[in-house]
């Protein structure tokens, strides 16, 4: 940090297991500095704040009666109380960011914009996977999706029961194919099975987009192995990445036009290419995920230090974040038209079966 680097206080509401990380992560940002952390949970609440050299306080009143000056915070409570934790927040023009998803719906997710809004202060989504270091790479290649597949599968954890497994987990990537499809949606079918409660536990998702584009996404908490994957079709070229293991391949059609070119005349000749190993005839590269022009190389180690970053980096520039209220609104959105079309879709088969 530099001498004349303007320094940012920094609080964290709500420090169970991602608040925590924030804490941690926090301390380690030059140019952050960590004051204070709240929870409801005092002994937690001390315990973080012992770990990481600060202040501890049961509200956020109480914190800000003693910091009155803080300029940014992250809200990493439990979803259902973004709007009650966030909104005493905002409404002084403290900089926001609010863990995902926004909100529980999409009335409150709106209701937490517009205190932003009315009151001139930054908020910013925590959308991590925004910031691993692949998913950077695809939206840097600023392709045209026509078609999208998704898979979001892990063991169960027993956390976040009390929402379904679009709004804990498949979230992320309807957030992600929003991005990449660059177009509003148009149509959501949807299925899911409840299995451990009231909640969707397994659930698919199929979207269309008003420009043609379709996403297909997975998710599921019950899972006997974890596999976080999304492959990307597009005129130009072909993607697919492993968010977990932060790298993909990449195939250019350009790249391989000549071989393509020949395998359409042999084929038009009435050639018989069944013999032909197709993967030996197209050009396969390794994602390009090299940190951009003046990113700090730990960005593509840990996402969740580049996303604190990049939103202390937007509070001291006063400018709107990278991933900013409006896709978080319209990640609540997508969520919640799925949501709607699990409860539509009719299983006529079981129907019949109870007959």
């Amino acid at each position: 940090m530099s001498s004349g680097q303007d320094v940012i206080d920094v609080a964290v509401v709500g420090v169970g297991r991602m608040g925590r990380h924030h804490a941690r992560t926090y301390k380690k940002i030059a140019g952050a500095r960590l004051v204070a952390v709240v929870d409801a949970d005092a002994e937690r609440a001390g315990a973080v704040a012992d770990e990481y050299g600060c202040e501890s306080f049961g509200t956020v009143d109480e914190m800000l009666a003693k910091f009155p000056d803080v300029r940014a915070v992250s809200v990493a409570v439990p979803t259902a109380y973004h709007l009650r934790a966030a909104t005493p927040l905002l409404s002084r023009g403290i900089a926001c960011l609010v863990e995902k998803p926004m909100a529980p719906t999409v009335a409150e997710a709106k209701a937490l914009a517009d205190e932003a809004t009315r009151h001139g202060a930054i908020l910013q989504i925590g959308h991590t996977e925004r910031f691993n270091p692949a998913v950077r790479a695809v939206v840097g290649m600023n392709i045209r999706p026509r078609f999208m597949e998704v898979h979001r599968v892990s063991t169960m954890t027993f956390r976040s029961l009390d929402v379904g497994v679009v709004m804990d987990m498949m979230i992320h990537d309807l957030d992600i194919v929003l991005t990449l499809a660059g177009s509003p949606l148009a149509r959501v079918d949807a299925a899911g099975v409840a299995v451990l409660g009231e909640h969707e536990d397994v659930a698919n998702a199929r979207l269309v987009f008003q420009n043609g584009c379709v996403a297909n996404l997975t998710a599921s908490r019950l899972a006997l192995k974890t596999e976080r994957k999304l492959r990307v079709f597009s005129e130009d070229a072909y993607v697919s990445l492993d968010y977990q293991k932060r790298n993909g391949v990449v195939i250019h059609r350009a790249a391989n036009s000549d071989a393509l070119d020949e395998v359409r005349r042999q084929l038009e000749s009435g050639e018989d290419l069944s013999s032909l190993d197709y993967s030996r005839l197209v050009s396969v590269e390794e994602l390009n995920m090299a940190a951009a022009p003046g990113e700090a190389e730990d960005w593509r180690n840990d996402p969740l230090t580049a996303e604190l970053t990049s939103f202390i980096d937007a509070v001291r520039r006063g400018v709107t974040p990278e991933v900013d209220a409006q896709a978080g609104f319209a990640a609540v959105d997508a969520a919640e038209r799925v949501v709607a079309a699990i409860r539509a879709h009719r299983w006529e088969g079981l129907e019949k079966a109870r007959v």
